[in-house]
């Protein structure tokens, strides 16, 4: 059998390697039209800040070794310009010289990636201070523009997880970095609630961030944007475009293989396109949510290496399936780490699904310990059934833990009294012995069961706005060093005694520092005859967190008395 791979970074080096171990009389031939194959490029961005100082570092096989510890064949700065399906054969063009030839396969496995998307549209897209970032050239491209020129003011187009990351370590030079973001938020698997903390993250340590803006033109020593039809400039000594990318299916389709609904190239669950012995996988692919059932498009490293080893697998006689996907990825945004996975808020209500979600900032561990800090952990899940839908969660500990575990669960098809009955490690260095996800899923469970109400933090600037009761309940010096405007202080060590202070015929907006002291609250006054008591989710960090960002950059009027994150 004869295996010809078009394409060698992740899906591509990792069908050719599986393959290999299944059968090893297999002649395998991949194909890369760049110089490199299998380099790292989730790992381009911290080049450009020193985190990797090696460029040669980035480049984690070369063909030699492929050839030595795998036998396989591969062919680099060679590009595949066409398929012939009738004669199954490949036409192969050298990028160094020129020459073309064809090659022959059994089976063709597709791993042609995305490429960035470079808009025509932006005068001075084509300046030599303009970049994108796909490999390694790329990267090393613009780290030796920028020292070069010692370019001081950057732009970076795009606040998705390579431009963040690009942000993020530009700023950790010493330069000055603007990130242009065309939707009013950045980091789009996060709803705008969470989101807020990263953003002000980026605030604090000086990236300036133009939400709800588009780049139109590229010129000397500025770039020109608009937002709300009014045009405005940003100093750029170099731009850096990560906007998006675009499934490369030129060769499937010239091949007359199917195109799915997404633009990308339509495969079974073994990843065989409509041509039997045609295969593809990575970027390209278009495969299906395992929540909504659609089909889409994810452009992550891990689900490539999956979808590779089902091809791989398939090619080989092996009945392996690839079923879907659930999209979990993390990033590090400073000093913040933060992570998600299914279906976040915006995505579950475009895809019709009655769902609820919860946030919380319990502590990542035993308060006590050192470095123990709030994590903000926002469930997902639907009602009335309680299955789980997908999870966020931002926080200086561990956010990525959290949120596997989520996402181990959605794949088994559980729910909150699945997530509730999980035994986790604990230990007080690492976490607390009701961890993070046993608390959203508790504070879930209470209100699939109506034990209580909530109001979400979205809501509570409308709330003040229209002068609701909205109860404090935190200690007296809490609520003298900030607090919700207009909010009535009755601590919970005093509630008790109190309870006069607290009307019984209008709504009565309950929030602590966290929402535990507030559920404790809530439960007190429904046992004392209080039918009319709502739970601010998220409570008081979680407000400070989410209205910060748009005070300090829009100007507008504050619902809080000063901000206090300790």
């Amino acid at each position: 059998m004869k295996l010809v791979v078009v394409g060698g970074v992740a899906g591509g080096a990792s069908a050719a390697a599986r393959v290999r171990r299944l059968d090893e009389s297999a002649e395998i031939v991949v194909f890369e039209r760049g110089q490199d194959v299998s380099y790292s490029n989730c790992a381009l961005p911290y080049y450009l800040g020193g985190s990797v100082e090696d460029a040669a570092s980035l480049i984690l096989n070369t063909p030699e070794k492929f050839r030595k510890q795998h036998n396989i064949d591969v062919r680099v700065c060679s590009e595949v310009t066409a398929i012939h399906r009738d004669r199954k054969t490949v036409s192969v063009r050298s990028t160094v010289t020129g020459e073309t030839y064809e090659e022959s396969y059994d089976k063709l496995v597709l791993s042609p990636g995305a490429s960035p998307i470079m808009p025509k549209s932006i005068k001075g897209i084509d300046r030599e201070n303009a970049f994108s970032v796909r490999n390694v050239q790329d990267i090393v491209g613009i780290k030796t523009y920028l020292d070069a020129h010692d370019a001081r003011d950057v732009v970076v187009v795009g606040g998705g997880f390579i431009g963040i990351e690009v942000a993020e370590n530009l700023k950790m030079t010493g330069r000055n970095v603007t990130v242009v973001e065309g939707l009013g938020q950045i980091l789009a698997p996060f709803d705008l609630d969470l989101v807020q903390i990263l953003q002000k993250e980026l605030y604090d340590n000086g990236v300036q961030l133009c939400l709800s803006s588009t780049l139109t033109a590229i010129e000397d020593g500025k770039a020109v944007c608009t937002k709300d039809g009014k045009e405005f400039s940003v100093p750029a000594d170099a731009v850096i475009l990560a906007i998006g990318v675009s499934p490369e299916t030129k060769l499937a389709v010239e091949a007359g293989l199917d195109i799915g609904q997404t633009r990308g190239i339509k495969v079974n669950e073994h990843m065989q396109t409509n041509d039997p012995d045609i295969y593809a996988v990575g970027d390209a692919v278009e495969t299906r949510n395992l929540l909504t059932g659609l089909p889409g498009r994810l452009a992550l490293a891990g689900p490539a290496q999956w979808q590779a080893r089902a091809a791989a697998d398939h090619i080989c006689g092996k009945d392996t399936s690839y079923k879907g996907f659930i999209g979990s990825s993390c990033i590090r945004v400073f000093g913040l780490n933060a992570a998600s996975t299914g279906l976040n808020e915006k995505a579950a209500s475009a895809a019709g699904l009655p769902f609820d979600y919860v946030t919380v900032y319990p502590y990542d561990k035993v308060k006590i310990m050192p470095e123990a800090a709030p994590l903000a952990f926002k469930l997902v899940y639907s009602v009335p059934e309680g299955k789980l839908l997908g999870a966020q969660a931002i926080g200086k500990g561990d956010a990525t833990k959290r949120v596997d575990v989520i996402a181990s669960l959605i794949h088994m098809g559980g729910t909150i009294g699945d997530l509730i009955e999980v035994e986790h490690c604990y230990a007080p260095l690492f976490s607390t012995a009701k961890d993070v996800v046993h608390m959203a899923a508790l504070t879930a469970q209470n209100l699939l069961e109506n034990r209580f109400k909530q109001v979400h933090i979205k809501d509570v600037r409308s709330l003040v706005e229209s002068g609701a009761f909205i109860l404090d309940v935190r200690e007296a010096w809490e609520y003298e060093l900030s607090h919700v405007k207009g909010a009535k202080n009755v601590p919970l060590s005093e509630l008790r005694d109190r309870l006069d202070e607290i009307p019984r015929d209008i709504p009565v907006y309950v929030h602590c520092r966290s929402s535990q002291r507030s559920y404790y609250a809530c439960c007190c006054l429904q046992g004392r005859g209080f039918r009319n008591v709502v739970n601010l989710s998220g409570s008081f960090l979680g407000i400070c967190l989410h209205e910060y960002f748009n005070d300090k950059t829009t100007g507008r009027e504050p619902i809080v008395t000063g901000y206090n994150f300790d």
